[in-house]
C-alpha cells in the first residue's frame, strides 16, 4: 500500500487484445489517480496517454490469438512504464514478485476467472486490489460473462443501465453484488460536434464479428458504396479495426478490405478505407453509422449524429437490440434520403453517455472504492462465485485452458523456473510468431472454405 499520497500507486494491467489493453490502461489511470481527470473537452489519449506521476503502470499482454501487434499498440496510443507479452502463469509470477497495489484484468470472462483463482492461490501476505469490467456494450452472454468476473474487488459497469443488470445477475444466484461499481467507458472524450462549412463526412464503423456472414458484410459494404455514389460531394469512410492477419477482441474471418477489392464496379473516388484512432476519425465525422459498435457511444458522447442500422434486422446476434429506445435505429434507405436520427435523452443518460459534462465525475465512485480498499488494513481472500463445489463441471476446464489446476496453482510444466534470454528467447519468439501466423491463416482462409464445403 502506498505510504502517502505522493507515493506512486503500482498498477498491473493484463489485457488480451488491443481494445482491452486500451480499456484496461485508461481505466487504471482513471481509478488510480489522486484526482479526477477533468478532460471532457479533450480526447482520451490527449489527457491520459502520458504516464502520471501518481501511478506506475506495468502492462502485460496475454499471449494468445488476439495478442496485439506493434502497429495495433501504436494505433491505440496508450503507453505504459513497461509492456511485455506473457502467459497467464508468467503474469501470476510477476504479481507475486512485484508488490503491485492494483491489478486490472482486461480480459475475456474465462481468462478473468482463471486469473482470479490463480491470484487467490498465491496467498500473498497483502494482495492487490483486483478490478475488472467490460470494454464496451454488453449485449450477449450477460450471466455467463458476469459470473466469470465475479470475485474481483471491483466489477466496473459502464452505465447505470449496466450496473442495475449486473447486480440483478449476482443477486439472482445469491452472490455478493457489492463489487459492482458504476463508472463509464474510460475512452470517451473529445470536443463536442460542430458542423463545418464545406465538410460532409459519413463514417461506417465496422465490427470484426458483426455481422458474421459474407453475404451480410457484402451487403453493408455495397450499401455504403452506393451511398457514396448517390452523394458524390460527400466523403464516405469505411473505418477499419485491423489489417488482414491481425486480430482484435473478436475474430474477423471476412475482412472488409478483401470484400472491397472484389466489389463489382470498384470504389468511387469519394470512398476511402481508413485506420487510426477512433477519436481522430470522429474529429471529422458528420454522421457515424454502425450496426452496434461501441463507437456509437463515443460518437454520441460528442453529440455527433449517429445511426444504428436495422437493414439486417434488430437481433440479439447483431447487438443492435441494445439500442432499443435510443431513437437511433434506422436504415440505409432512410439515410440515403437525408434522415438523421435524434437520440433519446433519457436513454443516453442511462447508458453513461454524458454529453452534458457529467463525465468528469463518472469515475468518482470507482476511485473512492479503490482508495478505500487500498487503505484497508487487510483485504479478504478472493472468493469467486465459481468454485470446484459450485461449478465442478465447468470451472476445471476454464482453469486448465490457462494451465491452472483446480486449486488455481500452475499445472506441472506450466511455469518455467526463469525467463529464457538471448538466442533461445529469439528462437522461441520466432516460433510463436510463425505459429500465430499459421493460426490466423487457418481462421481466415482454411476454416471458411471448410464451412462452405460442409454446406454443399
Amino acid at each position: 500500500m502506498p505510504s502517502s499520497t505522493s507515493e506512486a500507486v503500482r498498477v498491473a494491467v493484463l489485457a488480451d487484445s488491443d481494445t482491452r489493453w486500451k480499456w484496461g490502461a485508461l481505466t487504471a489511470r482513471r481509478i488510480a489517480g489522486h484526482e479526477a481527470p477533468h478532460d471532457s473537452a479533450k480526447t482520451s489519449d490527449e489527457s491520459t496517454d502520458t504516464p502520471s506521476e501518481s501511478i506506475e503502470l506495468s502492462g502485460f499482454l496475454l499471449r494468445g490469438r488476439a495478442t496485439p501487434t506493434a502497429r495495433q499498440l501504436a494505433e491505440v496510443g496508450v503507453r505504459a512504464d513497461e509492456l511485455r507479452e506473457v502467459t497467464g502463469n508468467e503474469f501470476l509470477r510477476a504479481i507475486k514478485d512485484g508488490q503491485y497495489d492494483i491489478v486490472v484484468l482486461a480480459l475475456v470472462g474465462g481468462a478473468v476467472q482463471a486469473m482470479l483463482h490463480g491470484l487467490a492461490a498465491l496467498a500473498l501476505p497483502r494482495r492487490p486490489v483486483v478490478v475488472t469490467g467490460y470494454v464496451g456494450v454488453v449485449y450477449e452472454k450477460l450471466a455467463d460473462g458476469l459470473l466469470l468476473r465475479h470475485g474481483a474487488d471491483v466489477v466496473l459497469a459502464n452505465s447505470l443501465h449496466d450496473a442495475d443488470r449486473f447486480r440483478e445477475v449476482y443477486e439472482g444466484v445469491g452472490a455478493d453484488a457489492s463489487s459492482v461499481t458504476e463508472a463509464a467507458l474510460p475512452f470517451l472524450g473529445g470536443a463536442p460536434y460542430t458542423a463545418q462549412d464545406g465538410r460532409d463526412t459519413v463514417v461506417f464503423a465496422v465490427q470484426p464479428s458483426v455481422p458474421e456472414s459474407r453475404t451480410d458484410r457484402t451487403y453493408l459494404l455495397r450499401r455504403l458504396v452506393e451511398h457514396a455514389r448517390l452523394h458524390p460531394g460527400r466523403e464516405v469512410l469505411l473505418k477499419l479495426r485491423s489489417k488482414p492477419g491481425e486480430h482484435t477482441t473478436h475474430l474477423e474471418e471476412i475482412p472488409y478490405q478483401k470484400l472491397a477489392d472484389k466489389l463489382p464496379g470498384g470504389l468511387p473516388p469519394n470512398f476511402r478505407l481508413v485506420y487510426g484512432h477512433m477519436g481522430e476519425v470522429l474529429d471529422r465525422t458528420d454522421l457515424l453509422v454502425t450496426v452496434s459498435s461501441t463507437a456509437a457511444l463515443e460518437s454520441l458522447h460528442r453529440r455527433v449524429p449517429t445511426a444504428v442500422l436495422t437493414d439486417l434486422g434488430v437481433r440479439e446476434a447483431l447487438g443492435n437490440h441494445h439500442f432499443l429506445g435510443s431513437g437511433l435505429l434506422t436504415s440505409w434507405d432512410r439515410l440515403d434520403g437525408g434522415h438523421r436520427p435524434a437520440p433519446d435523452p433519457e436513454w443516453l443518460a442511462r447508458q453513461g453517455v454524458a454529453a452534458d459534462g457529467a463525465y468528469d465525475t463518472a469515475f468518482d465512485a470507482a476511485r473512492k472504492r479503490v482508495a478505500e480498499l487500498l487503505q484497508s488494513p487487510g483485504l479478504p481472500p478472493l472468493a469467486p462465485y465459481y468454485t470446484p463445489a459450485t461449478a465442478p463441471g465447468y470451472l476445471p476446464g476454464i482453469l486448465a485452458r490457462h494451465h491452472l489446476g483446480a486449486d488455481g496453482t500452475p499445472l506441472p510444466g506450466a511455469a518455467p523456473a526463469a525467463e529464457v534470454s538471448g538466442v533461445r528467447r529469439m528462437v522461441r519468439e520466432a516460433v510463436r510468431n510463425a505459429a500465430r501466423g499459421a493460426y490466423r491463416h487457418g481462421v481466415q482462409r482454411v476454416a471458411p472454405v471448410i464451412r462452405r464445403m460442409g454446406q454443399l
